[in-house]
This record gives structure tokens, sequence and C-alpha cells, in this order.
């Protein structure tokens, strides 16, 4: 691409031909001040805030967010023209805005407040009546003081271009010109708390958060995201002890800048619910009671007396960090356990081969991809950062894509082309050798594997990758979409069956036939854990809520939530990930690790580790990739999954409820309110449609 060269405040660039003056200006570090601008969304050139002085052009300033550079131009950013343009544009954004600061949520971060004092008056010139405009209801999630309105429409754009619900819009013209929806309708979407980030002033703002806590309050840590498997990079707002607020993080290769509403928002379930201290039950049909430590870990040792190694079996849930898993590994190890799974949604594949389930092609590969096949999977409810990245592609570069599944509202334009695996086989034959595209991409949902015939359909899924064209040389276009924080981490570590042992449903099978007589759930929640599991299994259960696995529990040892431990992650492509601890556990809970570290004491089973650096020497010792954070081990492309009859039944997404995934959203008042409001919402829409 041929470039330019220009002068802006005396300093030489030279960029792109197309670059605004305003992303050149970035570039050199010249700040411009604007509101409407946003490198993520379309430029409207709106609010005027970014006026500079073009030598030799009109004698008037210019847009720079709307102009592009030109050869030789030369470019004034701080000229009395430029200074006294931009104080008439604040004076006119002022106007009609109220004196709301020392009550608005947005007070201490919002644009307008920081321009308005760099670059505006120290008065207004305005005596008349400011106007009103009524406040609209957009759901349980966005709060809206609209006379705070600068009509800057970043809202209108991100939810048209980045969510694909475009309910927002302008209405009116003139000082009747007002954001709202045009049918009182909510704003479905599972991005929508991202409005608030980009309102630059305060009309729209967090609900939950509302009043609770002041910017300079809070105490910020920069960590991951576990309530999929993404592993969105987020900042946790603590206050005393309590989370006030999540953000998100910048990571362009992950999750660019923004968060799904469930990460966003559920964060009021880690406080509702909690596991502050020990339980025991002591007789099958008692009730649980409190405990001490030693009493709890007394317990157990009891309990454990004279079971054998096989018939001990451990379990491990979607949130748990990598020092937790291998703990409990080497905990079960020691004990002659060779019964353990992570895959507590019954999925069956082959997990020899890291490249059978990873997301090879990476979140960011998806900017590459020129066709994109989806197989049982909805990755708007599954993973709702890809599925932003996809119609990104869709959105941007008209890139085709193709389902095999459900027919679902993935917020762009798709061709359904069957919904079981012979309907993918026969595409794959169909157009085998055919496929023009560069870089094909398949994305497998993890729920194509959650049946009897999982490992078979891993298998023909190797042959199908192969046969699209989806992997050549510097290309691997095969992807498995996990929704498991803990999956590929728990995976990598090999926290599946050892030799001989069992897998989830065998160790299910084992304690109603009475060959598992022990089990170790470890933040296990994701399954109908009481009415699997069978009431002659001694069940210890480790997690930070009262969710479904302590309810069946013998022993509940209470563990600590992703914001309050620091530990390792890998997202579902493979990428290591650091978690900070934000906040501290209530009560008498603690790290994981620790328990178990603490338990096998008792148990006469010493873990040869006291502190987290020691099990993380031992962890990077076995497993090397593990110590390159946000790095990506490659996987070398090979067979996987097992030959095999597989059946015809239809693909179906395993997501029933987005808003109640994982025991913190189950918490979380605010995720029930959305259930209540956006879900009842959308199926009150279908019946009418239908009617």
């Amino acid at each position: 691409m041929s470039t330019v060269k220009l002068t802006i405040n005396d300093m030489e660039i030279e960029v792109e031909r197309g670059t605004s003056i305003l992303q050149a200006a970035q570039e050199l570090g010249v700040e411009v001040p604007h509101f409407c601008y946003h490198e993520k969304l379309t430029v409207p050139a709106n609010c005027r805030m970014c006026l500079v002085e073009v030598e030799g052009g009109p004698p008037k300033p210019a847009a720079s967010c709307a102009m592009a550079c030109g050869e030789g131009m030369v470019v004034r950013t701080d000229s009395e023209m430029v200074k006294k343009a931009r104080k008439g544009v604040m004076e006119m954004l002022l106007i009609n805005h109220p004196l709301d600061c020392p009550i608005c949520d947005q007070g201490g971060e919002c644009d307008l407040q920081d321009q308005a004092m760099g670059y505006g008056f120290d008065r207004s010139r305005f005596q008349e009546n400011k106007r009103a405009v009524e406040d609209k209801e957009l759901g349980p999630l966005i709060k809206t003081v609209m006379t705070r309105c600068i009509n800057c429409t970043r809202c209108v754009r991100f939810a048209e271009e980045v969510a694909g619900t475009p309910v927002l819009g302008q209405m009116n013209r003139g000082e009747d010109a007002e954001i709202g929806t045009f049918v009182d309708e909510l704003v479905q979407t599972e991005l929508s708390g991202n409005l608030i980030d980009i309102c630059p002033v305060g009309a729209l703002t967090s609900k939950p958060y509302a009043f609770k806590a002041r910017p300079w309050e809070l105490t910020k840590t920069e960590t991951i995201d576990v309530h999929d498997a993404v592993g969105s990079n987020i900042r946790v707002d603590v206050k005393g002890r309590e989370v006030m607020r999540v953000l998100p993080c910048l990571h362009e290769d992950v999750n660019e800048e923004w968060i799904s509403d469930r990460t966003r928002f559920s964060y009021d379930g880690l406080g509702n619910g909690r596991l502050d201290r020990p339980y025991i039950r002591e007789d099958k049909k008692g009730k649980l009671r409190e405990a001490s430590w030693e009493e709890a870990f007394g317990f157990i040792a009891k309990k454990l007396k004279g079971v054998k190694g096989e018939e001990i079996a451990g379990l491990v849930g979607d949130l748990a960090e990598i020092e937790s898993i291998v703990a409990l590994k080497d905990l079960l190890g020691k004990l002659g356990s060779s019964n353990m799974d992570c895959r507590t949604d019954g999925a069956k594949f082959d997990p020899s081969n890291r490249a059978g389930y990873l997301f090879n092609s990476t979140i960011a590969g998806i900017d590459e991809a020129d066709a994109i096949l989806l197989v049982g999977t909805n990755p708007r409810h599954e993973a709702t950062l890809i599925n932003a990245r996809i119609r990104k592609a869709v959105f941007e570069r008209r890139v085709p894509v193709a389902v095999i599944g459900e027919a679902a509202d993935l917020s762009y334009k798709y061709a359904h082309v069957g919904s079981t695996l012979q309907d993918l086989e026969k595409l794959a034959k169909d157009y085998k050798g055919k496929v023009k595209s560069e870089k094909p991409m398949i994305i497998v949902g993890s729920g194509v594997f959650e049946r009897e015939d999982g490992e078979a359909i891993h298998n023909a899924l190797y042959k199908i990758a192969e046969d699209l064209g989806c992997i050549k040389k510097d290309w691997n276009g095969f992807n498995v979409l996990h929704r498991a924080a803990s999956r590929v981490g728990a995976l990598d570590a090999g926290f599946v069956p050892q030799a001989g042992g069992k897998d989830f449903e065998q160790i299910i099978a084992g304690t109603k036939d009475g060959s598992i007589k022990a089990l170790y759930l470890l933040g296990a929640d994701e399954f109908d854990v009481h009415g699997s599991i069978g009431w002659k299994t001694f069940t210890i259960y480790q997690g930070h809520h009262g969710d479904h696995g302590a309810a069946r529990a013998d022993v509940v040892l209470p563990g600590c939530a992703y914001t309050e431990k620091d530990g390792i992650y890998l997202n579902t492509e493979g990428r290591v990930q650091y978690a900070k601890r934000a906040a501290f556990p209530p009560g008498e809970a603690k790290e994981d690790w620790k328990i178990l570290r603490g338990l096998s004491d008792v148990l006469g089973q010493k873990l040869p580790y006291d502190t987290q650096i020691q099990l993380r020497d031992r962890i990077l010792g076995e497993f090397k990739h593990f110590s390159m954070p946000d790095e990506i081990a490659p996987a070398s492309w090979g067979g996987f999954g097992v030959k095999g009859k597989v059946g015809k039944e239809p693909f179906v997404s395993p997501v029933l409820n987005y808003y109640m995934t994982n025991a913190i959203c189950r918490a979380s008042d605010t995720m029930r309110a959305c259930t209540l409001e956006l879900l009842n919402s959308q199926e009150e829409q279908l019946e009418a449609a239908e009617l």
C-alpha cells in the first residue's frame, strides 16, 4: 500500500494512504480530543471536537477523524484557530448538559468532564432553560440518564456493528434529537455492558454498580475471566473485600477491548451463597453441620481408611486453575488412584493429540480466515467474544459463514447447510479438492462430543478437516471451541483417566455399583451431582459456592473463587494466562491447592510442596509450556479419535440459559434478573412472531 508524508505540529510522519489525521496524530503521541470517534467503529464525524487546522486548506478548522492524510499536508492541532473552535464546540455540547457531576456515576472517569477542563471555557453564555430528555428502559444492566447524552452515536454504532443488534438509533432532528429504541425494545445482546464503556458521558452507566463507589476508592487488579474458555483479560475493582465491578482490559489477540455481560455483571454472585467454613455430614440422611478444618480432615481420613486406590476417584469442575488440578492429580496418584476426569459434561474425545482439542487457528486467526464453518455450536452463547470476531469478519470482509447444527440467531447472516454429521460428511465429500479459500476455518463446539459416539465423531472430524482444505503448511483451520475455563489446562496437565482408570461416566456408574467408594469433587457443579452420584459413595466437595456439588457432599471444604487467588489458566486456544488475586476469600475459605496440601498431610501422603512457588516449579518441570505467559505452544497435526459408528442425531448447543452457566452466575441476583427480563422477553417475541 502506498504511503504519504505530512507534518503535524512541526513533526514529520509517514503513514499509509487513507489514514486519518487523527490516527496519524495519535501515532506521534499528539493528543486530539474527540467524543464520537472510536477506533473499532465507523467514523460519523458528528461531535466536531477533533478539529484541527490544515495550512493552505479552507479558512476553517477540519474534522481530523474524517479527513484522510494527504501528501505534503501541514497540520496544526494547537493553533489559535483550533483552540477557539474547540472552545466553541465544547460550549455547544454543554448547552443542555446538566450539572450532574457530583451525583453522576461517571464522575472521575468522564471524557466530557476531562475535556471540558482541558479545552473548554470556564463559563457558559447560555441563559435559556436546558432541555430534558426522558430516560429509556434498556434492561436490567444499563441505567440511562438521557439528558446527559451528547448524541455522539457511539452506542448506536456499537449495537449495530459489533453486537449485531441494531435496536438503538437517533430519532428526530435539531433540539429534539435523541438516542433511543424505536418501539421501547430492550437491548438484547450479550455484549450490552460495553455500551457503558464506550459512552463518553454519564448517559449510559451500570445499573448494578450505580452509587456503589467512586473510582478513586477502588483497588484495581488486572486478571483473567473464567466464565467461558475465551480467557478475556479483565480488571477487577474491589472496595474492602467486596468486588464492585469488572471491566475489560485491552488484549487485541483475545477479547480486543470488549467483555461479555456474564463476565461483567455476574460479580455479585461472588458474595452470595458462599462457603466460608467446612461442613460434614455424619449421617447419610442427616444435614451438613459446621466443623473445623481439623475435624473435617480427620473425618475424611477416617472414611478413607481401608479404601483402596482403585476405589477412589476425582473430578475437576469448569472453574479450577492449574495449581489445584495438578495438586489433586498428585494426591490421587499418591493414593493409588487412576480414576480421574475433567470432562464432567460427559464429552468423549481423544485427548492424546493437543491439535485435536485446541482452537488451533487462534482467536486472532479469525481475522485472517476467508471461510468459516460452524459445527454444533452457538458461539454467541458459548463464547460471545469469538462470535463478535466472526461477526466482524462478516461485517468488514464479507467472509462467508456456514452452519451445521441448530439454526440460531448469531447476529450475522450464514448458510444453514445441515444439522447432523452425515450432512457435514456430505458437504466434505462434495467440496473435497474444490475449496478455493486460502484459509478456511472449521469451529467445532465442545457439545458435539457430549454423546456416546463422541470419539467416533472426533475421528470423522479429522478427515473432514483435511478434505475441506483446513490443514495447510502454515495454517491449521481445525478448531474446538470449549466452554469451560479449566478444560484445556486440565487436558494438558493430563487430568484424564490414567492407565486402567475410569472416565467420567464410568466413575458415576461406579458410585452406584459400589466400585467407587470415595469421590473427590474439585468445584464440579456442572452436572446433576445430586441425582447422579450414588449415596453409598463417600463424597468430598471442594469449592466456593453452596451449589450442586455441596448439596450432595458428605464433606464440604470451602475454597476460593477466581478473584481470590493467583492461578494459571489456558484458554480454548491453549494460551497460557496468569490470573491475579484481587480480593480475599470469606471466613475460613482457603486457596484450593493449600487445602489439598493440608489434606495430604492428614492422609499420610504428603505432597512435596509447601508454597505456590514450589508447586509452580513442580508444574513447570513437567509441563514446560505453562511457563510461557500469554503464549501458545504449537500443536502438531496428527490423527485423533476412534473409528466407529456415528449416530444420526442432530447437533444441538448445550447452553440453554446463557446467564446461568456456573455456580457464580447461579448465585448472582443480576444474572437472575437477566434471565427473567431478557429471556422471557425473547420468548414472548418469538410467540408473537409465530402468531
